[in-house]
């Protein structure tokens, strides 16, 4: 083997952060990229709440990528955790992607987080997703427009849902990672919890079959995780709920609402863990459990001082 060789076969590690605004597809583009669904993906906004890393291979190069909450305008304390995780995770990063929905087009939310790239003196890769919705003219607009910025190295246009466009973009960032050892296993695709992941799976289904605004009112905790003599998994779960009107809401008429949610959650589990699951599910009220200290560690998030 020539030296050159050499060199071009050593392996590469590094960092990427995918932020943008809400339901831009942040999570979408990090299962797509990972090639297994490590982040759940919702149409509602503000899904994500904390930083999820998803491990992906391009040849001799391991990409970690950050999924990290949408960056908007916070109003409660909660908000403002989701906002700090976000910038958090660009701020530890190899490169940053800004990922905008084409579709919607520029906002003040996208306006607010390259005013924060600016301030941070942060390069970025802009990434256009869902642009099979959005016709050539629109898509040439939007990233003339956004590149008038001067922060962006490069403009990708992809769409997240299809795959369309992600390879490129996978091997562009690969080739921008630094030379060195790989963090993970070559089999692991999450840096996350398994008791985390799978209240996180729980969380999805809730937003998916709760159409009120009671999902941004709960929060989901891994009680208990045991593992049986069989090989299966004993899995004990709290909804965390805020008021007894919520409870009533989570529950369902006669239990109908909790049970679907279960045995989704279930399935979902089963073939995430190649195993059988046994999950159990309670909802209980905790009024003032977006103020709690506790929920935030659970959940990844730093808490925020000052008022809420």
């Amino acid at each position: 083997m020539t030296e050159e060789n050499k060199t071009a076969a050593e392996p590469r590690c590094g960092f990427v952060a995918i932020i943008g605004p809400t339901n831009a597809g942040k999570s979408t583009l990090l299962n797509q990229m990972v090639g297994s669904k490590v982040a759940i993906v919702t149409h509602k906004v503000q899904t994500t709440r904390a930083r999820i890393r998803g491990i992906a291979l391009q040849d001799e190069t391991q990409i970690v990528f950050v999924d990290t909450p949408g960056i908007f305008k916070p109003k409660r304390r909660l908000d403002r955790a989701m906002v700090d995780a976000a910038w958090g995770g660009a701020g530890d990063a190899d490169v940053v992607i800004l990922l905008i929905d084409a579709d919607h087009g520029r906002d003040d939310d996208a306006d607010r987080i390259v005013k924060g790239l600016i301030d941070q003196g942060r390069k970025a890769v802009l990434v256009l997703n869902k642009v099979d919705t959005v016709d050539r003219e629109k898509l040439l607009k939007l990233a003339t427009r956004l590149n008038e910025a001067g922060i962006f190295t490069d403009t990708f246009m992809i769409s997240a849902l299809t795959g369309d466009g992600v390879d490129d973009l996978r091997r562009y960032i690969a080739g921008r990672m630094p030379v060195g050892p790989w963090h993970y296993p070559e089999d692991q695709v999450a840096d996350v919890p398994l008791r985390s992941l799978a209240a996180e799976v729980t969380r999805e289904k809730l937003f998916l079959r709760l159409h009120e605004e009671l999902p941004y009112s709960l929060t989901v905790e891994t009680e208990s995780w045991e593992q049986k003599k069989d090989g299966s998994i004993r899995i004990q779960q709290v909804i965390y709920v805020q008021r007894d009107s919520q409870k009533k809401i989570a529950l369902g008429k006669g239990g109908q609402t909790i049970k679907t949610v279960g045995q989704l959650a279930r399935e979902e589990l089963e073939e995430m863990l190649e195993t059988r699951v046994h999950l159990f599910l309670f909802v209980k009220v905790r009024e003032n459990w977006a103020d709690d200290r506790e929920r935030y560690r659970e959940m990844g998030l730093d808490f925020p001082t000052g008022d809420s």
